[in-house]
This record gives C-alpha cells, structure tokens and sequence, in this order.
C-alpha cells in the first residue's frame, strides 16, 4: 500500500475525534466571571526515535524434495544438484544419502535490527477525568534489511534413515512496517490540569493493523532448489542452477497484512499549559511478518520466510500540543 493512502486511511479513522473535543477548553461559565474547566483537551502529537525490531525466523516455503550426497571421508552434505556438477573423480567421493525435504529446515539467524521511527497521533482527554487520553495514531518503521547466506541452515532427516546437516539458499531481503491503531493513556496527575515544569508519568494500551512491504532476492547458492519444478515458475535454470527472477518492482510484492497490540510507557514534562515535551519508548507487537518470492511480471507469488513474534521497542522524543 503506498504511503499516501495509508495516510487518507489514517485521515479517514481519525476524523471524527475532534467532534469530542474543541480548540478551547471545555468548561462552562459560573457567576461572577468565574469559568469551570473540566480538564478535557484536544490532543495531538508526534515523535521519532530509534526501533529496536526483533522476531523469530521460520521457514515457509513449503516442500521441496531434494537429493543429497555426502563425502566418504570430510561427511559435507551437497545438493543432487551440486553434485551434478561435479567431475567424474570428485564424485568418486560422494555416495548417494537419500531425499529431503527442504522446508524442515530450521533459519541459519534470527532477525535482529535497529530502525528509524517516526509516528503522530490526535485525540482527547476525557472531561472530568482528564488524566485519560483517547487516541489514535500512525507509526512508520523505516527500511530495514534481512541478508544470510545461508538463508537455512540444520539437519533434517532423509528418506535412508540418515540425519544430515544441510544448507539451503541465500537471500537479500528488506521490510518496511505502517502502523494504525487506537490507545488509552493514563497521566498520572491530580486534579483537572497538567502541572507544569515537572515530569508526568504516563503508560498506555492499544492495538492496531499492521502492514509490513517485504522484498525478497532470492539465491540458490547450495543448488538444492533447483531440482523442484515448481519453483521453476520463478526463474531460468541456468547451467543447472535456478536464476530466480527477483522483481526490482517492489509493487509487485505483496504486503504482509496483520494485527498489532502496543503498549507505551514515559514521562512528559509542560513546558507550558498547551505545549509537553515526551520521552518514552513505544512497544510494537506483531504476531507474524511474511517474505514472498515473485516471479518477473508479479503474478506468482509464494511464502518464503516468516518472522514470527515480531516487537518493536522504539524509544522515542516527541511534542504533544494541547487545546
């Protein structure tokens, strides 16, 4: 989904919340001139910070049959397909160890990166109970890359009864996440105003919908790929070897679509009754990211890699404006 209609869809969920709330503070007028404010505000805010994104590797690309040969005397497993390659005399080395299945095998490292995040949101607090805000808001994960070689990396069994330690392609990878989503915050304050010049404890809770753009250049270094018809459909064999397509388009990959949970937790500091400065982290939690393989024109589209059990702790500097 591009940017800008991620954007009118934001626009679209948060336009309503301002008819809660008005540019002045609520409140009603008693007599004498006097005027009783009910502590409720019109909100909003941005931040940025880094995201430190974390998640669990899994392999998701399905069965993919392949022979598999071991050396008589080093025990290194290689491919039907590397093994093909090989001289007369080299083969001599290898004896034949049965058919597995590539997708047992487990990732080669789990993915762990720092990003740059930025987000806004706009909202109220609550009259007469002001120290609860009510929010929605939009958070972007920039680029971050996935690159291993190998992609794959463990035993798996074959179909002679053999264990065998394998690997199993390479692979340049990157992923991009948007965020939108509602919360509730606590300030933790007496009373129906802010105080100023000190710092306000806050936590909040939320949840949202996720989308994470994932590109995927996909390498079949070991030669164990190459043998399945399937995967045919994504490239050009070539000596032997499978030259998968890899799309530049990064269009032509679809977005990993998902639910996100989120909690937030800092301190903000008044600088004047309409204007805090906020220092927190921001916790992202998103149950699973999906990296699809395509083939040239993006018509074909097949799970390859999955990061499951996704969080993003971003700790953040932000302003929020009160009204």
């Amino acid at each position: 989904m591009k940017l800008h209609k991620i954007l009118f869809l934001f626009a679209c969920c948060v336009s309503a919340i301002p008819a809660f709330a008005g540019w002045q503070y609520n409140g009603y007028y008693i007599k004498d001139g006097y005027y009783n404010d009910d502590g409720s505000r019109f909100v909003i805010g941005g931040y940025g910070g880094i995201s430190f994104v974390n998640g669990k590797i899994k392999n998701d690309m399905g069965s993919v049959q392949t022979d598999y040969y071991a050396n008589s005397s080093s025990g290194i497993v290689i491919s039907g397909t590397a093994y093909s390659m090989l001289d007369s005399t080299q083969r001599a080395d290898y004896n034949y160890i049965g058919i597995g299945d590539v997708s047992e095998i487990p990732a080669a490292k789990n993915l762990s990166k720092t990003a740059f995040a930025a987000g806004g949101y706009i909202g109220f607090s609550l009259p007469y109970h002001p120290q609860w805000r009510l929010q929605a808001a939009f958070d972007h994960v920039s680029e971050i890359t996935y690159d291993r070689i190998p992609l794959f990396e463990g035993e798996i069994n074959l179909t002679s009864g053999t264990r065998a330690h394998v690997y199993s392609s390479g692979v340049q990878s990157t992923l991009t996440t948007d965020v939108i989503s509602v919360a509730a915050v606590y300030d933790f304050f007496e009373g129906t105003k802010k105080p100023l010049n000190t710092f306000i404890p806050y936590i909040g809770v939320g949840a949202g919908y996720a989308m994470s753009k994932t590109t995927v250049k996909l390498t079949d270094i070991f030669g164990d790929l190459s043998q399945d018809s399937d995967l045919n459909n994504y490239g050009t064999l070539v000596n032997g070897i499978l030259v998968f397509d890899n799309p530049t388009d990064a269009e032509k990959y679809p977005t990993s679509n998902n639910f996100a949970l989120l909690g937030m937790i800092g301190a903000s500091y008044g600088i004047n009754e309409y204007t805090f400065v906020d220092l927190g982290a921001r916790f992202m939690y998103i149950p699973k990211t999906t990296w699809t393989i395509a083939n040239s024109d993006g018509s074909a589209h097949r799970d390859w890699f999955s990061a499951d059990n996704m969080i993003y702790t971003t700790v953040n500097v932000g302003l929020r404006f009160e009204f």
